[in-house]
């Protein structure tokens, strides 16, 4: 019995070990099988676990939705057998892995649209027998029939490019989006809910009307849960990134059902009050976008930037962490120095009115003899005045006065003591044969209230060049102290184009109607001859006169200031300043290039991201971008 019973015992041992045997071996030849047929799917190509065969268009590199989409075109359509598909998916990757360009993509789209029929037979002919087979419309991408480009790897969203003629003609203005427009073109973002829009608009035109028609319940029905399906959508999604994935399923069924409905015929009465209906919410829309963007542009026209303004700040407080000694002291003597050349600039802009001295001191012959003020208020004086200490233009002597604190005969500091630039006016020009017509937009600038404080802050000195804080000087202006004026006080450069006969409420003076406007920007002061005729005298009593009339305080400037000078301008030559790099686009590039200063008078300053780009490089080269205070605080015009 013992026996026996040791001899069961060793049977069933060996057993035992046999089937653990047998079971590692399978296991070792299974891990072997396993990556040699995943390598073997890989290069034959694998079906898409989805029953339907659709492909998803997010999180999809560009080359993997174009791979998946022609595995399910030849699988499905044309059955062909592995090694075809192999051959055929490596000559389209091929074809597309170097660079996938515009052309490439283009052709490649326009190759499958063309394949468009022979796969809806196809579709047809299988959906007649009772296959589940995908319609060719939601295989292909979305962005096939609005000329979109399908987003990179990782990306969730299509892009839209904007649809600009080339051949547009565009208005010459200020302002002018279809410039900007085409200096500007980006891609577009949200083309999928754009589209879901637009068919949902449609289909609620053709409800009604089918709603009518007794023998189509079915398609009113399919109308009826189509709509329903894209109002939840959208209400659920207002970008591409929000869409479900099967968005694209739901685009072919209302794609197929509006194709259905527009197969019936309807009421075209109901149809036109409907679409009628949407043009005017469509208007009203485009309507209130647009004031909104004009609200916008003003706006960020007018608004410091946040960058200067965080530049501004940061001068400040570094102006008071440093020694508190007078930073000016050792070239006080050259301030009143009549012999030497005097600059004036008003401004409240660091940048800008550092450009205009350094593009100054960079062509002139002898920079030891320029001396530069510039008269600030009292929010950016000790910024401004810290900045021009930390930085150096050669030999030129730069002064920051404090426009409120300066000491005057004069105590009316209601209307002069604060800091007021030159004001600018938009002038709308016809032409003599078309009056009617609108040709362009031009801007005109003049002086301000606070310059007719020259005489009295700067009483030792006879001439100065009074330079705007928007303009670039690309040659030596030391020859503008050699005009002689032949006793006149201001010499600028005129603009016929609007004369005194044109403006209104110019109140009971005597002036001549074919009188000349005039430019600020580059103007020669003989201050001598100024406070001979005592003009800042006049000039306050016309802002008094003129002020009795209805206009605004520019209005009134403007109208003050061409009546005090009136017969007391010098006519500069032309070739000193080109005008209109803040609003023109369509400027010669050599004339630019001739010009001894360029001026920016217009909305868009170089120094805001609405300037004109072509005209930035001008203005940029003469910025040092190096200053640390600029990276800190991302300075970047």
């Amino acid at each position: 019995m013992k026996g026996g019973g040791g001899v069961g015992v060793s049977v069933s041992g060996k057993r035992r070990w046999r089937g653990l045997v047998i079971g590692v071996l399978f296991l070792v030849i299974l891990s072997m099988l396993v990556p040699l047929a995943f390598l073997l799917g890989l290069h034959n190509g694998f079906h898409s676990p989805n029953p339907n065969g659709y492909v998803p268009m997010h999180k999809a590199s560009v080359s993997g939705v174009i791979k998946g989409y022609d595995k399910h075109r030849i699988g499905n359509t044309f059955n062909s057998s592995e090694n075809d598909q192999s051959t055929h998916i490596n000559e389209i990757v091929k074809k597309l892995a170097p660079k996938i360009s515009k052309d490439i993509l283009g052709n490649f789209s326009h190759g499958i649209k063309n394949e468009t029929s022979t796969t809806n037979a196809t579709y047809n002919s299988q959906h007649q027998k009772g296959k589940s087979v995908l319609p060719h419309a939601a295989m292909q991408p979305l962005s096939n029939t609005n000329n979109t480009k399908i987003a990179g790897a990782g990306e969730v969203t299509e892009y839209m490019k904007v649809g600009v003629d080339e051949n547009e003609n565009c208005e010459l203005k200020f302002g002018s989006y279809c410039l900007w427009r085409k200096e500007h073109r980006e891609e577009m973002r949200d083309s999928v809910v754009k589209k879901l829009k637009d068919q949902l608009f449609v289909a609620r035109a053709y409800y009604p009307s089918i709603a009518k028609l007794p023998s189509q319940d079915k398609l009113t029905r399919e109308l009826k849960q189509n709509i329903q399906e894209l109002e939840r959508v959208l209400s659920e999604s207002a970008t591409d990134v929000d869409l479900p994935p099967e968005i694209g399923k739901k685009l072919h069924r209302m794609e197929a059902a509006i194709s259905r409905a527009k197969s019936f015929p309807v009421d075209c009465g109901n149809l036109d009050k409907k679409l009628r209906q949407i043009f005017e919410m469509t208007k009203d829309e485009a309507n209130f976008h647009t004031k909104q963007s004009a609200f916008l542009y003003q706006l960020a026209v007018q608004t410091m930037p946040k960058s200067l303004h965080c530049l501004s700040m940061r001068l400040t407080v570094e102006y008071f962490k440093s020694l508190s000694v007078d930073m000016e002291l050792s070239q006080a003597d050259k301030y009143s120095d009549p012999s030497l050349l005097h600059f004036v600039i008003f401004s409240n802009n660091i940048l800008a009115s550092s450009v205009v001295i350094n593009s100054t001191v960079l062509h002139a012959r002898e920079s030891k003899n320029l001396v530069f003020h510039v008269l600030t208020d009292e929010q950016n004086y000790f910024a401004m005045k810290f900045w021009f200490f930390r930085n150096s233009f050669k030999e030129a002597t730069v002064q920051v006065l404090n426009i409120e604190k300066v000491n005057l005969k004069y105590h009316d500091k209601a209307t002069l003591f604060r800091l007021s630039l030159p004001v600018e006016f938009r002038v709308s020009l016809h032409s003599v044969d078309s009056p009617t017509i609108h040709n362009k937009m031009q801007y005109i600038s003049i002086f301000s209230h606070a310059h007719y404080l020259l005489p009295e802050i700067f009483q030792n000195l006879n001439k100065v060049v009074v330079l705007d804080d928007d303009v670039v000087v690309q040659k030596d202006l030391s020859g503008l102290w050699n005009l002689d004026m032949e006793g006149k006080v201001n010499g600028a450069v005129q603009f016929c184009s609007v004369t005194l006969g044109q403006l209104k409420n110019l109140g009971e003076n005597s002036f001549d109607k074919r009188s000349c406007a005039w430019m600020s920007g580059l103007n020669v002061v003989d201050l001598v001859r100024w406070r001979e005729l005592d003009l800042t005298k006049t000039y306050r009593r016309l802002v008094s006169e003129v002020s009795m009339g209805e206009g605004s305080v520019e209005a009134v400037a403007l109208r003050a200031t061409l009546l005090a000078f009136q017969d007391l301008i010098y006519a500069l030559d032309g070739e000193w300043v080109l005008s209109g790099l803040g609003h023109e686009y369509g400027l010669d590039i050599q004339a630019i290039k001739k010009a001894s200063v360029l001026h920016y008078n217009g909305n868009m300053k170089p120094w805001l991201e609405l300037g004109i780009s072509r005209y930035k490089q001008y203005w940029k080269k003469f910025l040092n971008l190096e200053d640390q205070l600029l990276g800190e605080c991302n300075v970047n015009p």
